[in-house]
């Protein structure tokens, strides 16, 4: 059984950066295509950025692609989303989830994944 667990949430001022991670058990490391997402209160769940599974390709929300990089633990099987300049727009939960994917493409709709992490919150404030 795919399990997800975030971790790395927490308070920040704008401008700085934070590391959120996603640990991966019960599936070996690239099996799965991996994507981040998050969900602000009174917003739809959006996609942030994901990686297609084996070596699969990154894709990014366009307007967060400047300030975000998502990329694989393979000895940790874990899944990292660095932000830098965060802002308050960015404060919300932020969820991993695992999907089959096709091929080494990853997709930012929620449709596409089967398993989710219950969430790491991000609060980005003075």
């Amino acid at each position: 059984q795919v399990q997800l667990v975030e971790s790395g949430g927490g308070l920040a001022q704008p401008g700085d950066s934070l590391n959120l991670s996603c640990k991966a058990s019960g599936m070996a490391p690239g099996d799965y295509a991996i994507g981040w997402f998050r969900q602000a209160p009174g917003k739809e769940r959006e996609g942030v950025a994901c990686v297609g599974r084996s070596q699969g390709r990154t894709h990014y929300a366009s307007a967060l692609k400047d300030r975000v990089t998502i990329s694989r633990d393979w000895s940790e099987n874990t899944v990292h989303l660095q932000m830098k300049n965060l802002k308050p727009e960015d404060s919300g939960n932020y969820y991993c989830a695992a999907g089959a994917g096709v091929l080494g493409v990853c997709i930012l709709s929620h449709g596409g994944y089967d398993t989710w992490g219950k969430g790491t919150q991000v609060t980005v404030s003075l």
